[in-house]
């Protein structure tokens, strides 16, 4: 079975830094291409970065792109998002994704991944 195990949550003051890691069990992220996700109490689940299967090219919305940073490790099992100069507006539940693409496409849509994560939280908060 595909499962994916977040941690690295927590609650932090802005400005700090969090560094959230995604874990593959039952199977290795070769091939895959990864997407880190968030959803705040109320609102929809946004995308937050994603990495191609192949040549790790990474993508980030406006809304993180110089403070988050995805990567995986290199045996393939894990991916981290290293988030940075957190806001306030940055807390939400946070998810990563993975979806086996092996023509290294990037996917950053939440509709083209079928494997997920329980997701953990993060609260930025003073």
């Amino acid at each position: 079975q595909l499962q994916l195990v977040e941690s690295g949550g927590g609650l932090v003051q802005p400005g700090g830094s969090l560094r959230l890691s995604c874990a593959a069990s039952g199977f290795t992220l070769e091939y895959y291409a990864i997407g880190w996700f968030r959803q705040a109490l109320g609102k929809e689940r946004e995308w937050v970065s994603c990495m191609n299967s192949i040549g790790g090219i990474a993508h980030y919305p406006d809304s993180v792109e110089g403070r988050f940073t995805i990567s995986r490790d290199g045996a393939k099992t894990t991916v981290y998002l290293q988030m940075n100069n957190l806001k306030p507006e940055d807390t939400a539940v946070y998810y990563c994704a993975a979806e086996f693409e092996p023509d290294g496409q990037a996917m950053c849509a939440l509709y083209e991944y079928d494997v997920w994560g329980q997701g953990t939280q993060v609260t930025v908060s003073s």
